[in-house]
């Protein structure tokens, strides 16, 4: 994962977050099995060059590399707002990998600050392995906990075939019309109350490993799983991917976005940037309203941003892996007081690496620890 770009790396695919993983006890079984959660390496492939590109593209010529660009520090406002008390209304899920830790530790020096600061929070719930039989009981499990508290779950759909470009979070279903197959029953377990829908980090994003064909291939099945999600419950808020404020110009992003029917109230409520990356939240607002304003469509459309990690904003040499001086964001809320900011979310959860302070997708206290204190 790159400072710059989005793309999903680890055990499943996807960016920190408690991941509900099938263990094969059948489909009668709602409590999901939560494991190491995919780590998204958000590194896109290195754009073209164009001078009259205003925001900030990724300069590398690898696939997978995003280049940060600096950003000004954060106003008094903002400080304020990354130590906001946490959202009434979104759903923490009660396992992950942090509140397992916490649990085993309770004499570790570390343990309040981790667990005040991050296990306490509300975080999404990923699910990345392709196991059709069991998907709609486990998507349920979430969703109806979070119905039962009255509170707002966050789900991530990371299934599409071959997502991160055959990177390190390969995988998914083994091709488009198991997908939708696969998408079929993720929708049936998102019952009828509130919930907020990532649709498959990077897939837009990082679409340009695919050949024409199959991108159009590809953005036809993410329409069609953006209708299906908001056909199966009508208070599903479903947001597709927009990569984040260091890697494509709003203007492409919204064109691409365009193409897989983000624009469409049928299919999307908008979408969703910064995925397990680094950037300040104002730079992603104006990012996100940019791409917004390009994209077209009702006025209805907004966005969310992970905040999980870009309290110090993205390192000024646009390292990705688990950088050092990082700091948690704002606090998951589903109240901005931004104009089409809809919330800020915690979608990696802080402390899962990115492979190099722990295990890919694995949650190592020492990082989170640095990130909360």
């Amino acid at each position: 994962m790159v400072a710059a770009a989005s793309v999903v790396v680890a055990v499943g695919t996807a960016t920190g977050m408690m991941s509900a993983l099938d263990d094969g006890r059948g489909s009668d079984e709602a409590r999901p099995e939560v494991t190491d959660s995919p780590t998204l390496d958000l590194r896109p492939p290195a754009p073209s060059p164009s001078p009259s590109v205003t925001e900030s593209a990724s300069p590398s010529a690898s696939p997978k590399k995003k280049a940060a660009s600096p950003t000004p520090s954060p106003t008094k406002t903002e400080k304020k707002q990354e130590t906001a008390a946490v959202s009434t209304r979104l759903y923490r899920h009660p396992e992950s990998q942090v509140l397992d830790w916490v649990r085993a530790n309770p004499g570790d020096a570390r343990q309040d600050v981790i667990r005040s600061r991050i296990a306490d929070q509300p975080a999404a719930v990923w699910f990345a392995d392709y196991t059709p039989a069991t998907i709609t009981a486990r998507v349920r499990a979430v969703t109806s906990g979070g119905a039962a508290q009255g509170r707002v779950p966050v789900v991530v759909a990371y299934g599409i075939p071959g997502r991160d470009c055959g990177g390190a979070s390969e995988g998914g279903a083994p091709d488009l019309d198991a997908y939708d197959a696969w998408i079929d029953r993720f929708a049936a377990g998102l019952g009828s109350g509130e919930v907020v829908v990532i649709l498959e980090p990077d897939s837009i994003a990082q679409s340009e490993c695919l050949s024409a064909a199959q991108r159009a291939d590809r953005f036809a099945s993410l329409a069609r799983a953006g209708r299906t999600l908001k056909d199966a419950n009508p208070k599903a808020r479903v947001y597709f991917d927009a990569g984040h404020s260091g890697w494509h110009p709003a203007a492409k992003q919204a064109d691409l976005l365009r193409q897989a029917g983000a624009a469409s109230a049928a299919s999307s409520d908008g979408v969703f940037s910064n995925v397990s990356n680094f950037h300040r939240t104002a730079d992603e607002i104006a990012y996100d309203r940019r791409v917004l304003d390009a994209l077209g469509g009702p006025a209805s459309l907004g966005a969310v941003i992970d905040t999980s990690r870009n309290g110090n904003g993205a390192p000024p040499d646009g390292e990705w892996c688990d950088p050092d001086g990082r700091k948690l964001g704002r606090a998951p809320t589903l109240n901005t007081g931004e104009a089409r900011i809809d919330g800020y979310l915690w979608v990696k959860l802080p402390g899962e690496s990115d492979g190099c302070k722990g295990s890919p997708g694995t949650f190592t206290p020492s990082y989170a620890y640095d990130l909360a204190r």
